[in-house]
């Protein structure tokens, strides 16, 4: 913390501008070594200043210097941004002169890191900024831009201040037994109370999948025996011919992938092997793929040949899919209809493509995408998900033990434990080798 760091902000390469960004008690200091212009140290906080970077009597490069004095800026120390033309030999050669006038290398999410640490953010504002920087749609920067107001912190912080008014209510009770006007926190007082919280919790949790969603996208595999029309709605779905389509059965051996953005939301088509009993080997693996893809995926298509009667390798798979995920999409619509039609299905084909539109909006409304962009406020990562399950199980094990007739203060410990987790959450409760770990995962000029 006591060293003056910097790293290139913007992406190295060919530009019209690169960013080589400086952050430290000496960061004025070491630019002005290297700066022909305005005399840094006596110019105004957050102001641009036109001059040359030097190596000596060499020119570098023309540049625009930035100047931004703590504490009123991205980690509360003093920032030196230089703006020089984009380039990687010139970006590279700036960055050189700044390690040799006293500088040291960044460590990826090093600034961020500095400005949870310096108190401008906490690890879940923290968190939101990388994945700003890495969201693929619209719902996803929403979902980062929301968390790094502090919304999700608020969520948290609420519910340790619900556990700190109860844990200091017992701990008095415990240490001070003569206040007469201090509230007596019993069994049938405290129940209620964690049980309340608990379930705000477990509401969190439950929510949690939502934030997947948004981040990762959704996984909708399209499946069906050989030769129904899979490759080709996969195609057409995706407005590209991501997939070779033949009439021969068992063209699609392995999976083929793409994705679209729809309404806001990553949605990634996963096209697979058709699934029917085989003696080829590699259409065997590719079948067993299939099954696979279809385990793990939030939303399956089951493709079936309206020109065709229901077959046996129709009714298994349809079967095999649970029908919380599962949309029936009859193809082959303009040709003369066979099947003997299944409850609830969406009619089209590929041709004139009658049913595409339908099929996407049946996603949307299979996984109530509407209502998940409503509200924007869910955990984001593995790290915040585990750490509130933890709170959870030890609010439950509270519960358990008073309902088992356990005294009120020897439940404190589970009680406390969960203040604890939450805690973490946001960083108020902290070990450095989780720090070392978070901010590994961050781009070097973030």
């Amino acid at each position: 913390m006591e060293d003056t760091i910097c790293a290139i902000a913007s992406s190295l390469g060919v530009g019209a501008i690169s960013i080589i960004r400086v952050s430290g008690k000496k960061a004025l200091d070491i630019v002005s070594k290297i700066f022909k212009g305005t005399n840094l140290k006596e110019v105004k906080s957050h102001t641009i200043h036109y001059g040359f970077i030097c190596d000596k009597d060499e020119v570098i490069d023309e540049v625009l210097v930035m100047v931004m004095r703590n504490p009123k800026t991205y980690t509360k120390e003093d920032i030196v941004e230089i703006n020089a033309h984009g380039g990687i030999n010139t970006t590279n050669k700036i960055l050189e002169l700044l390690l040799e006038s006293g500088c040291r290398l960044a460590e990826p999410g090093e600034f961020t890191k500095r400005a949870f640490l310096n108190g401008r953010i906490d690890l879940t504002q923290a968190e939101s900024v990388n994945d700003l920087i890495n969201s693929t749609s619209s719902r996803a920067r929403n979902l980062a831009l929301n968390n790094l107001k502090g919304t999700l912190a608020k969520k948290i912080k609420s519910l340790r201040k619900e556990i700190v008014d109860i844990l200091a209510n017992i701990e008095v009770n415990i240490d001070y037994p003569e206040y007469d006007d201090v509230l007596v926190i019993t069994e049938d007082i405290l129940l209620p109370k964690l049980k309340d919280i608990l379930n705000k919790i477990n509401k969190m949790l439950n929510d949690s999948k939502n934030s997947k969603f948004i981040k990762e996208g959704i996984n909708v595999a399209i499946v069906g025996r050989p030769n129904v029309g899979k490759s080709s709605i996969l195609n057409k779905l995706l407005d590209e011919d991501k997939a070779i389509v033949t009439n021969i059965a068992g063209t699609t051996r392995d999976i083929v992938e793409g994705s679209i953005n729809l309404n806001g939301f990553l949605i990634n088509f996963i096209d697979t092997a058709g699934i029917r009993k085989t003696d080829d080997k590699v259409e065997k693996i590719g079948v067993n793929k299939s099954k696979k893809v279809i385990k793990d995926a939030d939303i399956v298509i089951v493709v079936l040949n309206g020109h065709e009667k229901l077959t046996y390798d129709d009714e298994k798979i349809l079967k095999s899919i649970p029908n919380h995920k599962k949309i029936i999409f009859i193809n082959k619509s303009d040709l003369k209809l066979k099947i003997n039609l299944p409850n609830k299905y969406i009619l089209g084909n590929t041709y004139s493509e009658e049913g595409l539109d339908s099929l996407k909006q049946e996603i949307i409304n299979k996984l109530n995408l509407e209502n998940i962009s409503k509200d924007m406020t869910y955990l984001s990562n593995v790290r915040q998900i585990d750490l509130l399950k933890k709170a959870s199980k030890s609010l439950k094990d509270a519960i358990k033990g008073l309902e088992d007739g356990l005294p009120v203060d020897m439940v404190l410990i589970d009680v406390k434990s969960a203040y604890d987790n939450l805690g973490e959450i946001t960083g108020d409760i902290y070990k450095d080798e989780l720090l070392d770990t978070l901010f590994s995962n961050f781009c070097l000029g973030k």
